[in-house]
């Protein structure tokens, strides 16, 4: 397994190891020894998502979830393509309102590992995906949070046109960074 720091060096992109022959590939897609030798402490994973897109262009989020509910999301896509996205929200981060992205696909099996204190949205690139995602805390209603996936000061590359992007009405709705009151503070996550 390799894991590299993204230019938010908190975000780490995973590609695991494929052990291929004439019947397929072999791949160990998660071990939480080699997340702790890379330095991540931020807890046991407790709950396994799925979410199927039959279109290009459905974005999903930015979404996080506020303490103590937070959670930490390791992603990967496993049929299709998505171009997956962090921005950094810790009140007092040199990174504060940045954002890193990697394009995901069953193809090159990367994973993007996103800490708590950092908003998460992925885009489809392929008309059919699949996205399968761990997180360390258990989601709960009261304590969603999102930013504005379109919002120009972030101005994130989505890699298709925002015309051909489409989202739902919370989404649309979701706040700017500017009124943002962030539950996070600037700490060494790992």
């Amino acid at each position: 397994m390799n894991i590299d720091r993204l230019s938010i060096p908190d975000v780490l992109l995973i590609t695991p190891r494929r052990y291929g022959d004439e019947r397929g590939w072999f791949s160990e897609t998660f071990r939480q020894s080699a997340l702790d030798e890379a330095g991540f402490t931020g807890g046991a994973f407790v709950q396994d998502n799925h979410v199927r897109s039959t279109q290009r262009g459905v974005l999903r989020g930015l979404h996080f979830q506020k303490p103590p509910h937070a959670q930490d999301k390791l992603v990967r896509c496993v049929r299709g393509a998505i171009f997956d996205v962090a921005v950094d929200i810790r009140d007092g981060s040199p990174t504060f309102g940045q954002w890193v992205g990697a394009e995901l696909s069953a193809d090159n099996a990367q994973q993007l590992l996103v800490p708590k204190g950092f908003a998460h949205a992925y885009c489809t690139l392929t008309q059919e995906c699949e996205v399968l995602y761990k997180v360390t805390g258990y989601y709960a209603l009261q304590a969603e949070g999102a930013l504005r996936w379109n919002d120009p000061a972030l101005a994130i590359d989505w890699r298709i046109p925002a015309e051909e992007i489409t989202t739902n009405a919370r989404d649309a709705a979701a706040p700017l960074l500017a009124d943002l009151v962030t539950p996070f503070v600037q700490e060494t996550v790992w």
